[in-house]
């Protein structure tokens, strides 16, 4: 076992969370029990993912997408109150990491989606005042959309929206994970020839067209199961810890 403390500090160094001017506080969120034993993982802190955690008896569960919100209403009711009771009944520790999880060089969702594609001669870009949350990199080989396409829906387990931006083959992309959509414009900056993010909006139809770049809209909840899945991962291995990932059907 490693005590609450522990962890959140070994975190805290590990994300660099000091670095992010984030939407949500990144670290402990909810306070359980002083000493951690089992670690669950997942997407986002849904009472499902709560009540799954419970039946293996984790006491810690980390997330991408935890609580408090930039711009949300601060009172607990209504379903952030069936959320957090269930985490205080079982007195389960709630730590949720956004944006750090999205940059971290080894264990970000990006990193990691770098790494399930196989892309070379990787390169890290600062977006939305974020440094290292564009990232660009060369396929093995230049593919057609369609065959690119084919090769998210693979590797991701979802089919991805694609608006076609040119009729060239597909060699050097961009990427950001979740909700990226409107860092197109910074992607096709970087002289690539398709974008990659999590989810699409009606002004991003337009905006690959007229820029003329390729657009796949892979999916929120598939670009952003890699990285907690992977701390998840290095937190068993570092602590010696058991370490369960739980997935969710999302198919947003």
């Amino acid at each position: 076992m490693i005590t609450r403390i522990e962890l959140t500090n070994y975190l805290h160094d590990l994300l660099g969370c000091d670095s992010f001017n984030d939407y949500a506080p990144n670290g402990l969120q909810v306070e359980g029990m002083p000493e951690i034993g089992i670690i669950c993982t997942a997407v986002t802190a849904s009472a499902k993912v709560i009540d799954e955690a419970a039946k293996m008896n984790a006491s810690a569960l980390l997330v991408h997408h935890g609580y408090f919100w930039r711009g949300e209403s601060p009172v607990i009711t209504g379903m952030k109150y069936q959320r957090i009771v269930r985490l205080l009944q079982h007195k389960m520790n709630l730590f949720a990491y956004h944006l750090p999880l999205d940059c971290h060089l080894n264990f970000g969702n990006n990193a990691c989606l770098g790494k399930l594609l196989g892309l070379q001669s990787i390169t890290q870009h600062t977006a939305g005042n974020t440094p290292n949350l564009l990232w660009a990199g060369s396929l093995p080989t230049a593919m057609t959309a369609e065959a690119l396409n084919e090769w998210l829906t693979k590797q991701l387990h979802r089919k991805p929206q694609h608006i076609a931006g040119n009729d060239r083959l597909i060699k050097r992309i961009a990427w950001c994970s979740g909700s990226a959509q409107d860092f197109i414009t910074k992607a096709h900056e970087l002289d690539v020839d398709a974008y990659l993010s999590g989810e699409i909006s009606e002004r991003t139809y337009y905006e690959a067209k007229e820029l003329g770049i390729h657009y796949f809209a892979c999916g929120h909840h598939a670009t952003e199961r890699l990285g907690i899945r992977a701390l998840g991962g290095h937190l068993s291995q570092h602590f010696g810890l058991p370490h369960h990932f739980i997935d969710s059907d999302n198919p947003v």
